[in-house]
């Protein structure tokens, strides 16, 4: 059963250009489901990823190349498609026979200017990644490479948002809960951001969003979870944080996922080396994410 968002708790936010992407492939169902919620709110969006499971392939890019004989992931597409292509009843969701940067890039340059109109996308969303991302495993998710690639060389504020619950899973299954929650909850992000008004995001900076596991016992509610602002990387020699919750060290993302609870984290990253952004970048996010953010 879909769970239900409250979204009557955030300001309204107009809805947007959205270019979307991930690393497990473009027929993976946290991404649709993703899509789906993003496009009943109201957005533009344009769906980009790779035609098959490119997971840990960072910020690697090259041309798409004609797809292998096995086709694309989930028999999504067959084998000796063309390197890149689209869903045939929905141009919205396109396939990119590469790694996640190049998925993300390709849409950004090629395919969404055409459903946009020539206009450039608002935000990017990457995810929800099917396993977290979190601390050393940051560096290397493609999820994360395709929020960076945005954020840097597109110029474009990026979210990437990761899940620890489930396994890839075809689009055209039943929806799992934890798909559903963890779209729910990428959406709750994506509007708080989006209602705090332009720019959504300083230049070079991206979110790295992670949520904790999902049962049918526990977190299995969406109004269960608890935002709370993190740091990628301990940062043991680094400058202070953003004073948050009585301390000008906030907790790492390792940390707060392992915790008992439905915590999930957000910390403010640096698009150029994908550890945390310094203390003036975190200072200016901290009023937008405000409203939703809670203490460990």
């Amino acid at each position: 059963m879909r769970s239900v968002l409250l979204l009557s708790i955030l300001p309204f936010a107009q809805a947007v250009r959205i270019i979307q992407s991930n690393d497990d492939g473009w027929a993976e169902i946290n991404l649709r489901t993703f899509f789906n919620v993003l496009t009943s709110a109201g957005h533009n969006v344009v769906l980009s990823g790779p035609a098959e499971n490119q997971s840990g392939r960072s910020s690697l890019d090259s041309p798409p190349t004609t797809v292998d004989s096995d086709g694309c992931i989930f028999s999504s597409c067959p084998g000796g498609s063309a390197p890149t292509g689209s869903n045939a009843t929905n141009p919205r969701l396109n396939y990119v026979n590469s790694y996640p940067v190049t998925a993300i890039k390709t849409g950004i340059t090629t395919t969404a200017p055409k459903i946009f109109n020539n206009a450039a996308p608002e935000i990017a969303l990457t995810g929800p990644n099917v396993g977290s991302n979190v601390g050393i495993q940051v560096p290397f998710s493609g999820t994360v490479g395709a929020a960076v690639y945005a954020a840097k060389d597109a110029k474009i504020p990026a979210i990437a948002f990761s899940g620890v619950s489930g396994d890839p899973t075809a689009w055209n299954q039943p929806t799992p809960l934890y798909s559903q929650i963890y779209a729910d909850l990428a959406l709750n992000v994506t509007t708080r951001i989006l209602a705090s008004g332009t720019p959504y995001l300083p230049s070079n900076t991206w979110l790295n969003v992670n949520f904790p596991a999902v049962t049918s016992t526990k977190c299995n509610n969406v109004n269960q979870f608890k935002f709370i602002l993190t740091r990628i990387n301990w940062g043991i020699f680094s400058e202070k944080d953003v004073t948050w919750c009585g301390s000008d060290r906030l907790p790492t993302e390792a940390d707060v996922v392992g915790r008992d609870g439905c915590f999930a984290t957000i910390s403010v990253g640096d698009a150029n080396d994908k550890t945390t952004a310094d203390l003036k970048t975190q200072q200016f996010v901290l009023p937008k994410l405000q409203p939703i953010l809670s203490c460990p």
